[in-house]
């Protein structure tokens, strides 16, 4: 389970970086406050391999490990969770794909989303159905050779702008989790009906929409891996992704510290810079041990995800992402008190970045199933 940072896990780190501060920042402020997409930042990052960096080069990617990934995440985040989170979002769905997706399937779609041509989507959370993925309402019916598919789909990260989707819907309804399949579907055909969702507390940058599956005909062809073994398949990709939220958690908090350091630097009260008060000291002391804390948990759940050590791996993503995701809020709230009523408003991004850090605490599983999943672990 022991992780270590390599130079070459260095130069990965130095490498996103300096992308995410040089293209970026610089535009952050002005994609979240219209709420556009960056496609054209997207295409930039796949030409660097900052997209899907683990997708074996044999289709467009850098076969880089657990760790480097991570790394890229966090990065991307600390430069803006709105922007840098659309591009770290590009590859959701790339590990079923990858593992068991048919090779014309991995062909025909992978180089495209490591070039950072298109995004994917998954398409599991419905209106009433998020954390219990089994109770799912969406049904895919049998009709010769192909699926009917009909449904709604809520909270999708990409739904609007993915060229390819993976839909997941009950083929055996009657069987529970075990008669849900995965379906792979391009968007741009009539069934699939996308709406964005733009009243989001955060991450306004961030593509996330409302799905409508109307008579969307799949051909069975375009099942991924086995009929009714989706649910299993999707559980498998839960821990990596519960790991990846707490790398974008650690990568925001470290944002707002940055922030907050060059504020206590420059603002002066009562004759001297904040930073000089011991109050201010310590706020700042406690943020980097959270951070720091958070970084080190998260590196741990790479190191036993890489090395496969499962339940451990499970149980380290969500330790990671429960701690990480927590204590982001509570950094990004710290933020905003050492900025006084400048934290308040969007003259800086500190106000952003605690909105945009709260998701964190939500999606991938929610604190509160994080913590029954680490207490199964233990008992």
């Amino acid at each position: 389970m022991a992780f270590t940072v390599s130079a070459e896990h260095e130069a990965v780190r130095q490498a996103i970086r300096e992308f995410g501060e040089n293209e970026i920042r610089p535009v952050a402020k002005e994609y979240n406050e219209t709420k556009r997409y960056p496609a054209e930042l997207l295409a930039e990052a796949g030409s660097y391999d900052f997209v899907a960096p683990k997708v074996p080069e044999e289709y467009g990617g850098a076969g880089m490990d657990t760790l480097a990934e991570l790394l890229i995440t966090e990065e991307l985040w600390r430069a803006d969770p709105g922007v840098g989170g659309s591009i770290a979002a590009a590859r959701f769905g790339t590990e079923m794909l990858l593992k068991y997706g048919d090779e014309w399937m991995k062909e025909e779609w992978l180089p495209k989303i490591t070039a950072g041509e298109t995004p994917i989507a998954t398409a599991i959370s419905e209106p009433a159905h998020g954390s219990n993925v089994a109770g799912m309402e969406t049904r895919a019916e049998k009709d010769g050779d192909e699926y009917v598919i009909n449904g709604s789909k809520m909270w999708i990260t990409n739904g609007t702008v993915a060229d390819v989707c993976i839909v997941m819907a009950k083929t055996s309804p009657e069987d529970g989790n075990q008669g849900i399949t995965a379906f792979l579907t391009p968007t741009d055909v009539g069934g699939y009906n996308a709406e964005r969702i733009t009243n989001k507390l955060g991450i306004a940058a961030q593509d996330t929409a409302e799905i409508v599956l109307d008579d969307l005909r799949v051909p069975a062809e375009n099942v991924i891996g086995d009929l009714d073994e989706g649910f299993y398949q999707l559980m498998e990709f839960f821990a990596p992704a519960r790991a990846d939220v707490a790398a974008q958690a650690t990568g925001v908090a470290q944002a707002a510290l940055d922030a907050a350091l060059d504020y206590a630097g420059e603002r002066e009260q009562f004759g001297q810079q904040i930073g000089e008060f011991q109050a201010i000291r310590h706020k700042l002391a406690e943020m980097a041990t959270d951070i720091e804390a958070a970084r080190s948990l998260t590196y741990r759940a790479a190191g036993a995800l890489e090395d496969g050590e499962d339940p451990l791996a499970t149980r380290m993503a969500s330790m990671a992402k429960l701690f990480a995701s927590e204590h982001a809020v509570d950094v990004t709230d710290e933020a905003i008190q050492v900025h006084g009523g400048a934290g308040y408003v969007s003259d800086h991004p500190v106000e952003r970045y605690y909105r945009d850090a709260r998701v964190t605490k939500i999606y991938d599983g929610t604190s509160e199933i994080q913590k029954n999943i680490i207490a199964d672990h233990l008992l």
